[in-house]
């Protein structure tokens, strides 16, 4: 029997197995079999994702990381995944700076460990070109009885959001798994069902890519406010209410002038270190 240390973090409720790549040598599983086996809720630790740090990014940015979903794909990026990962790599001196480059599949994300203890991720650029997204289809879908008009957005990870005044976590659990999987989104997609509250504040739940309904989606709260601001339903600061909480995503851009770089700020906290028999 193997014996692993792991810690489990989580930002608003979305939580992550992190452990670091020594330990995961220890196992002698591929990554996606591990991350199935460590998130499971019922049979391992439960999460909604696994983060093996890479301290080894061939000079190109100060870490890396290798994320994995529950189910155990791959994913380009996650926000709260980031602020976890942040905060985890500070606290154990694998950086030694509070702002510092991480390596993605995304690209390159810039984390920053603030004076309040808050995380503030420079989050890039957001995608907006449908061959990018990638998004093949129209604005509108019908999905069994109802129908959806769609601003499709990437983080890096693709995303759907959709404006609602229903309640949108009734929509969520019951249209999400349907548009996670719609040939719309050849590689699917995040998808979030958004409430505005004011210009100043919004509602979301999302149902995540390979995971499901999560308590709260980083990526998909910064998608969520980009589409918001496109469609001049809010301002550049936005709180996002979460099904785990609040962040705060700030987002120049403009219809005109979309690139600009969306910033992603919220809490990341520990919730036990601990060893694990494989």
């Amino acid at each position: 029997m193997t014996t692993i240390k792991i810690t489990k973090m989580q930002g608003c409720g979305n939580d992550f197995v992190i452990l670091d790549y020594s330990e995961y040598k220890k196992t002698g599983l591929s990554m996606d079999v591990l991350a199935k086996k460590l998130c499971d809720r019922n049979f391992g630790i439960g999460a909604d994702g696994m983060i093996i740090p890479n301290t080894t990014p061939n000079g190109e940015t100060d870490i890396a990381w290798y994320f994995y979903n529950s189910d155990g794909t791959t994913a380009q990026m996650c926000g709260n995944g980031m602020r976890c990962f942040a905060k985890y790599v500070y606290d154990k001196k694998l950086v030694n700076k509070k702002e510092f480059s991480v390596k993605t599949l995304a690209g390159v994300i810039k984390p920053e460990i603030l004076d309040n203890g808050t995380i503030k991720v420079n989050m890039g650029t957001p995608i907006l070109e449908d061959e990018k997204i990638p998004f093949k289809g129209e604005r509108t879908v019908q999905i069994r009885d109802k129908k959806f008009n769609l601003t499709p957005v990437s983080m890096g990870n693709p995303h759907c959001i959709i404006f609602t005044q229903e309640d949108p976590m009734y929509l969520a659990k019951n249209y999400g798994p349907d548009m996670e999987i719609h040939p719309y989104f050849p590689e699917k997609t995040n998808t979030e069902f958004v409430k505005v509250i004011s210009r100043n504040e919004i509602d979301m739940r999302v149902y995540e890519r390979g995971c499901g309904i999560t308590l709260a989606c980083g990526t998909g709260a910064c998608a969520s406010v980009v589409a918001c601001v496109l469609n001049n339903l809010t301002e550049s600061k936005v709180k996002v209410n979460l099904l785990g909480g609040a962040v705060n995503v700030e987002w120049s851009g403009t219809q005109e002038n979309p690139k600009q770089d969306i910033f992603l700020i919220g809490p990341a906290e520990y919730s036990f270190i601990a060893e694990y028999m494989l």
